[in-house]
């Protein structure tokens, strides 16, 4: 059986027994027809980077910490708006500082925009923990709060170029702020991403050089953030995640020692884990009966491990 033909058995089937569609008896199973799984699931996919779908959360300190800042997100909107249309008039020095850098942005298109904004605010800040700048462990801080320090962490980087580039006119539905566990240092890093043409592009305080999703190694997507809110990955195996793509060399970050993003005992108590049981329930049923063989395939009902 075909490469292509068994992942669609496998995905077909998983998503089956979970209750996402129905296989009509009068007509068998064509494994070289598109995969149809529920549009739910298929919108999901795509609409996020590392093509891994999302489930909203709404409770948490991830949560409560994400929507502490969209308020004041929205109060330094207004600000940069404000000072944007009168630069003699603005008495902010951190919002003069980022609209000359939203400047160099407006200056430039597509990928050269993204490259300048990234590479313009990985300069103008100094990476420092929230311990030395605040006296506290995982702040999250406003754009113009970190500007105004000159200093922060990653995930401080991550928010200033999300309000720059969207400043300079890129599209809010084609931001990201990405929260992904660092699987090789064993701490989590949070990056900037932004949509152009299709792909996801990884805004990195690590690194100068933007990278695609597909190209960003031995991290784990924990949490994505956009102007919709909080969403938690769904926990997708390795060769679920990998279907009908090609896999790419990896490439490693420019070591930066920069702090971490977010406490531990934040992800770990967060009950987000609750949520997209319906997606994990297709992956992981499709990855076991990807690794049988096809005569093996109806035992998946009763091998697949308990949710955890």
């Amino acid at each position: 059986m075909g490469y292509f033909s068994r992942q669609r058995i496998a995905c077909a089937a998983a998503a089956v027994a979970c209750g996402l569609f129905s296989i009509n008896p009068a007509n068998a199973f064509d494994p070289a027809a598109p995969l149809q799984l529920g549009a739910q699931v298929r919108s999901l996919v795509a609409a996020e980077p590392f093509g891994l779908a999302a489930s909203p959360v709404n409770t948490g300190p991830v949560h409560d910490k994400w929507s502490a800042l969209t308020r004041k997100l929205d109060d330094e909107r207004v600000q940069l708006a404000l000072c944007d249309g009168d630069r003699d008039g603005c008495v902010s020095d951190p919002a003069l500082q980022l609209l000359a850098i939203v400047d160099l942005g407006r200056a430039r298109k597509g990928r050269a925009r993204l490259g300048e904004i990234n590479r313009a605010i990985n300069l103008a800040i100094r990476a420092s923990s929230d311990l030395a700048e605040y006296g506290e462990t995982d702040v999250w801080s406003s754009p113009l709060a970190t500007f105004a320090h000159g200093a922060g962490d990653c995930e401080d980087y991550a928010i200033a170029k999300v309000a720059a580039l969207r400043q300079a006119g890129v599209r809010p539905e084609d931001l990201r702020i990405i929260i992904m566990r660092d699987v090789f240092h064993g701490e989590d890093h949070a990056v900037a991403a932004a949509r152009l043409d299709g792909h996801w592009l990884m805004l990195d305080n690590r690194r100068m050089a933007m990278i695609e999703d597909a190209d960003l190694r031995n991290f784990q997507p924990l949490f994505v953030m956009d102007e919709t809110g909080l969403s938690r990955y769904v926990d997708l195996p390795l060769e679920a995640r990998g279907f009908e793509r090609e896999v790419a060399p990896a490439v490693a970050a420019e070591p930066a020692g920069q702090p971490s993003v977010i406490a531990a005992s934040n992800l770990a108590a967060d009950p987000s884990r609750n949520h997209g049981r319906v997606l994990q329930c297709i992956a992981r049923l499709a990855n076991f009966i990807w690794r049988k063989d096809d005569s093996t395939n109806l035992l998946f009902l009763i091998s697949v491990r308990p949710f955890h």
